[in-house]
């Protein structure tokens, strides 16, 4: 077990490495780069000071190894655009982008996992028909038409829901709920109908297994085997897959965030790529990165709990 999770330990790693050379080099390599953050009525003497201000008259490879020593220490830098630390800026955009995903990715495995066990159960028939419809729709549907359509009906016409922001301070529970049930049902329809159709299938397969059916031949409750016998065994591949759909969640609020005006990391990386902020870019980028690497390594030691064959591989 110790050496499974050592040398998952040293793959992230590695995968942090990788992504934050990449996404270094993209942003120096793009068209306007970091120098686009110079006055254009800026004269050759106010560009140099400039460039040297910022660290731009070194080369590129130079410029990485001194921003790598630095993030290895916890520094960022400085955001270009407003000065503050880049670490500053993430923490106050932080909490808000964690809400929304942990929210919606427990309504996704909840209800997906439900409505998966309901499908396979009521194979072929009317609900097992119209829970895949509603998912292919889900799978289907502009998350960005989706959110201004229910914006259109539920904030504008009915007026029962924000149409976007925060809940200010002071407000009951049900009202900062208020604020997060379209953002939630937006960023769930790129992750539920995916765990519906994994519950699905791998319900499915269990269920034809032979100590399923001896359960049931020896008059074991149906509602026994479906959740205590069937239903552990199905949820190995439904675990594996909530670490692919972290990433998902976090592109995905990109789009929501700037929608509903949630004040995220999402659409921090949106307003720092507007205003060519790169160090902010950067530093979003990287923390984005470990916490899709964090809960990717957590997934892996609870699926080598739950089947230790993976540690083989």
């Amino acid at each position: 077990m110790a050496s499974f999770l050592l040398q998952r330990f040293w793959q992230s790693i590695l995968l942090v490495f990788i992504v934050s050379i990449l996404t270094f080099f993209l942003i120096n390599l793009a068209p306007g780069g970091p120098s686009s953050m110079m006055r254009m009525d800026a004269t050759e003497e106010e560009r140099q000071a400039i460039s040297a201000q910022l660290g731009l008259d070194k080369p590129v490879i130079v410029r990485y190894g001194e921003w790598l020593g630095n993030a290895v220490r916890g520094d960022l830098g400085d955001s270009l655009s407003s000065g503050q630390p880049v670490i500053q800026r993430i923490a106050e955009r932080f909490p808000h982008t964690l809400q929304l995903t942990i929210l919606t990715l427990i309504v996704s495995v909840v209800i997906g996992m439900i409505l998966g066990i309901i499908a396979a159960m009521k194979r072929n028939r009317a609900s097992d028909y119209m829970i895949n419809f509603i998912a292919v729709i889900g799978l289907s549907v502009p998350s960005f038409w989706l959110a201004i359509m229910l914006i259109l009906l539920f904030s504008v016409t009915l007026q029962w829901l924000p149409s976007s922001g925060v809940p200010p301070e002071g407000v009951s529970l049900w009202e900062q709920i208020k604020y997060l049930i379209l953002p939630v049902i937006i960023l769930s329809t790129s992750t539920l109908p995916t765990i519906v159709r994994f519950m699905r299938s791998s319900m499915l397969e269990v269920i034809s297994q032979n100590y399923v059916r001896t359960a049931r031949a020896k008059g074991v409750k149906e509602s026994v085997v479906i959740y205590w016998h069937a239903m552990r065994n199905a949820l190995i591949p439904v675990v594996s897959i909530v670490g692919v759909l972290v990433p998902r969640l976090l592109g995905g609020a990109v789009i929501v965030e700037s929608v509903f005006g949630w004040p995220g990391m999402g659409r921090l990386i949106v307003e720092a790529a507007n205003s060519r902020d790169y160090t902010l870019v950067m530093g979003v980028t990287i923390v984005v990165t470990l916490l899709v690497v964090l809960t990717n390594f957590i997934v892996d030691i609870v699926y080598s709990k739950i089947d230790p064959r993976v540690k083989n591989f």
